[in-house]
């Protein structure tokens, strides 16, 4: 098998993953799906992954690289934080793998213990310096308080979760509402 190739299997193993496991979890996931889906054998599949905790694995970190390119963390957090709610909305995976992953395996502390948070701890502890941020709230704290407010709306939700399918004027109104509300609560 090429590289070319071999690339593009794990694509759709990582794509068709996604899906199975934003839907089931992990322990309702099944491998067969996964593999129809992906159209990659099952062997192959064990090729790649020893089972299927280490897919989700790799499932987990796929979705979470991809929300970290496309959304970077800048110190305008009212606008970071109506990007990620954008990024929500486009791709619900990533949020409900975490969900998957908390209830099933990570129940408390760090969900992602591998991911180097000091990059953006420090954007946001810079622009505290500039006082451009509020400074009586730890950096690493209003990077969660970001996220959290972000996610108002998305699958993890308590009370509603958009979608793609709402009014054009009710995405306008919440963006506008979070990049107030982060804008009130957090900067300077």
């Amino acid at each position: 098998m090429t590289v070319d190739r071999s690339r593009a299997s794990r694509r759709r193993l990582l794509d068709a993953g996604a899906v199975e496991f934003a839907a089931y979890g992990v322990a309702g996931a099944r491998v067969d799906r996964i593999s129809v889906d992906a159209k990659v054998s099952k062997a192959q599949i064990y090729s790649y992954y020893a089972g299927k905790e280490e897919l989700f694995d790799a499932v987990l970190d796929d979705q979470l690289n991809d929300i970290l390119d496309k959304v970077p963390l800048t110190a305008d957090l009212p606008d970071y934080a109506v990007r990620l709610y954008d990024a929500y909305l486009e791709h619900p995976q990533l949020v409900r793998l975490a969900t998957w992953a908390r209830l099933e395996r990570v129940p408390a502390g760090p969900l992602f213990p591998r991911a180097d948070e000091t990059a953006k701890i420090e954007v946001i502890a810079a622009a505290q310096r500039a006082d451009r941020i509020r400074t009586d709230i730890p950096a690493a704290d209003i990077h969660a308080m970001v996220i959290a407010l972000a996610m108002t709306w998305s699958p993890s939700s308590l009370t509603y979760t958009a979608t793609p399918a709402d009014p054009a004027a009710d995405h306008h109104r919440r963006r506008t509402s979070l990049a107030a509300a982060v804008h009130d609560a957090l900067m300077r």
